[in-house]
């Protein structure tokens, strides 16, 4: 497991590339047969992947959280964004396509990730935070997701939101997931941007060509940084730090966020004119 460490934003507005990189990016999302994880000091949130191809994969207890098993104390959403592949948990076997999810509540013992082809392999995207009741797992997609267009074409910023993990489809501690799609022809994302003081947020870019990049910023509003990044990568965005991307081409991607609440649009709203 990866551990990262929570930075101050006087601290981050001294980063070089490298450094922001190293502190902020997690290049490697998906490693062949691993569940590949990262450890955010930021509201404590783990998020990462696993790729099952050649056998099977449990999600077992790191040794950083000192637990009996994974979520012993500890919620869990996961969205398939690979070929068809299945998640098992505690004998109970979950099928799911790409752009289909579960809610994992706590308490659930054993998790074993499946692909239905090795050719063609399961990716699951995985977030976690601490919690503090045990809630049903429930199968989400973007059928039941609560949806939400968003944008212009005048602005470059036409996109979809599904939210998966959300008061209005799942009951959940604090986790809060969802997809945003831009359409075809449009760049930008969460612009104008804002922050929330009182929650985190972990951004995963996919659905980008290998060749194309999304130009994540992030910072304080007049000390703003940005992060160039490929397909399948993902960024840890503070309380303090705005976040919003611009790509090539058009993509898709996860938001995943804890802390405080629940409430989707509790948000402090930056105006376009006022970002330096």
């Amino acid at each position: 497991m990866d551990i990262r460490y929570a930075n101050h934003p006087i601290d981050s507005k001294k980063y070089d590339t490298t450094e922001l990189r190293e502190h902020y990016l997690q290049e490697k999302i998906f490693v062949q047969d691993e569940v590949s994880l990262t450890y955010s000091h930021v509201d404590r949130i783990i998020f990462g992947g696993a790729m099952p191809v050649d056998k099977d994969l449990t999600l077992a207890a790191a040794e950083e959280l000192r637990a009996e098993y994974f979520l012993q104390r500890r919620e869990m959403g996961a969205i398939n964004v690979g070929g068809k592949g299945a998640v098992i948990l505690d004998g109970t076997k979950y099928e799911l396509d790409k752009y289909e999810g579960l809610y994992i509540g706590m308490g659930t013992k054993e998790i074993i990730f499946v692909s239905d082809d090795k050719n063609n392999p399961a990716k699951f995207y995985i977030n976690s935070a601490p919690a503090h009741a045990s809630y049903p797992t429930v199968k989400i997609d973007r059928s039941n997701a609560e949806i939400v267009e968003l944008g212009d074409q005048k602005n470059m910023n036409k996109r979809t939101i599904y939210k998966f993990l959300h008061p209005n489809v799942c009951k959940t501690c604090q986790l809060s997931m969802g997809v945003t799609m831009l359409k075809e022809g449009n760049s930008w994302n969460s612009m104008p941007c804002h922050t929330h003081e009182r929650r985190m947020e972990v951004y995963f870019y996919f659905d980008l060509p290998e060749d194309q990049r999304v130009f994540h910023l992030m910072g304080e509003q007049d000390e703003t940084r940005h992060i160039v990044m490929a397909n399948e990568q993902a960024v840890i965005s503070p309380s303090w730090s705005i976040h919003a991307g611009v790509g090539t081409s058009n993509y898709t991607f996860i938001w995943a966020m804890c802390g405080e609440n629940q409430d989707f649009d509790d948000m402090d709203h930056i105006a376009i004119k006022d970002l330096k």
